[in-house]
C-alpha cells in the first residue's frame, strides 16, 4: 500500500498538459497517497498507443500517476488523492482544473495559475494561507 506524501514527476514532452500548467509548469509535485491500485504495466503500451498519456510517474519511474488525454477540454485521472491537500480557498489542482473547465474558463483560470507561480511564497498545508 502507498501512503503519504509522495513525488509525482511530469514526464518530458508533457508540457502541453492542463493540470501541468496548473502545477505552474512544475517538474515535480508532492501529492498524499492511500491506495493499492496501480496501472497493470502489461496494459501501458497498449494504452499510450490508444491516445492515452501517462504525463506523470513516480519517482523510480514504474508507477504511473497522472493520466491525461491530450486533445480533450479535460480528462485527467491521477492515483494521488488531491482531496488530502485541497482547501477551500486553495483547492487542489485537479479539482480546480476540472471545475474550471466545466465553467468554460479553464484558459483564464490556468494563466492565472502560471501568474502565480512566479511569484515565490509559502503555503500552509494545514490551511492554505499564503505568505509572501
Amino acid at each position: 500500500m502507498r501512503l503519504g506524501l509522495r513525488p509525482t514527476i511530469f514526464q518530458e514532452g508533457s508540457e502541453w498538459s492542463r493540470l501541468r500548467a496548473l502545477y505552474g509548469e512544475k517538474r515535480t509535485i508532492e501529492e498524499r497517497h492511500r491506495h493499492r491500485y496501480e496501472v497493470n504495466p502489461a496494459y501501458i503500451e497498449q494504452l499510450e498507443s490508444d491516445g492515452f498519456n501517462f504525463i506523470g510517474k513516480d519517482d523510480k519511474g514504474v508507477r504511473m500517476e497522472i493520466i491525461e488525454l491530450k486533445d480533450h477540454p479535460w480528462f485527467v485521472g491521477v492515483q494521488f488523492h488531491p482531496e488530502y491537500l485541497s482547501r477551500v480557498l486553495y483547492p487542489s489542482k485537479p479539482y480546480l482544473g476540472f471545475v474550471a473547465a466545466a465553467a468554460g474558463c479553464l484558459d483564464s483560470v490556468t494563466r492565472e495559475a502560471l501568474a502565480e507561480a512566479d511569484q515565490e511564497h509559502l503555503v500552509n498545508g494545514v490551511n492554505g494561507v499564503k505568505f509572501s
